[in-house]
């Protein structure tokens, strides 16, 4: 019996960073229900990698496919409702925490989905925080507590993947280990989901991944 199609894939991949080569046939395939992580050395390019998978960075070659059609045949902003990037810093300006959850639910790509501050309010408490949080102005929080609205926000808009940059870096051990528990939980939630970490911590990635995908940097070549 041949093997299932893979719920992400990329494969081929070419990409350089001021004349660098950072891979030159880069493949990887994401089943549903898979937590994977991305590992390699400073300068190899995880984040590039995970910010290519979300239809975020260009690519020199190679093709990325969801559930087996390719990237370039997706409305992005459709795509990018399915394959959501979080970064370590994401970005947070004025208004209140509960401002910035609902924002989403605003956008075309969303418009088929209902925010309901409960789930948020429930999300928040696993995470450790109550109610109060959502009054918050988000432009006077913490990076950890950023990183919380980012992580509340992406689950509610209930991507199939999420690609997580560092996502948990800010957060206290405590915190930390909620946050994990939360999104393996999202994870078993449904047949076809997947998770792809980037974490520099080994015992992080020994808690949450299931395999290892390790990029190497491209040697120079004269």
């Amino acid at each position: 019996m041949g093997r299932l199609m893979a719920l992400l894939s990329a494969s081929g991949l070419r990409r350089s960073v001021d004349g660098r080569a950072l891979w030159q046939d880069l493949s990887l395939d994401v089943d549903a229900g898979e937590s994977v992580a991305v590992v390699g050395p400073s300068g190899s390019g995880k984040s590039l990698l995970l910010r290519a998978l979300a239809g975020l960075d260009a690519l020199e070659g190679g093709e990325i496919t969801l559930e087996g059609r390719a990237q370039a045949g997706w409305p992005m902003p459709r795509y990018r409702s399915h394959v959501t990037y979080l970064p370590q810093r994401p970005a947070l300006d004025g208004g209140t925490v509960l401002d910035h959850l609902r924002r989403p639910f605003t956008l075309a790509a969303h418009r088929h989905r209902m925010f309901h501050p409960g789930e948020a309010e429930a999300l928040l408490g696993a995470f450790g925080r109550d109610g109060a949080f959502l009054r918050l102005d988000a432009a006077t929080l913490s990076g950890g507590e950023g990183q919380l609205v980012a992580l509340t926000r992406a689950l509610l808009l209930s991507p199939t993947v999420l690609l997580l940059d560092e996502a948990t870096a800010s957060l206290d051990p405590d915190t930390t280990r909620r946050a994990e528990r939360v999104l393996l939980g999202w994870l078993r939630g449904a047949a076809r989901r997947a998770l792809v970490w980037v974490s520099h911590d080994p015992a992080q990635r020994a808690r949450v991944a299931s395999r290892e995908v390790p990029l190497q940097p491209q040697p120079v070549t004269a």
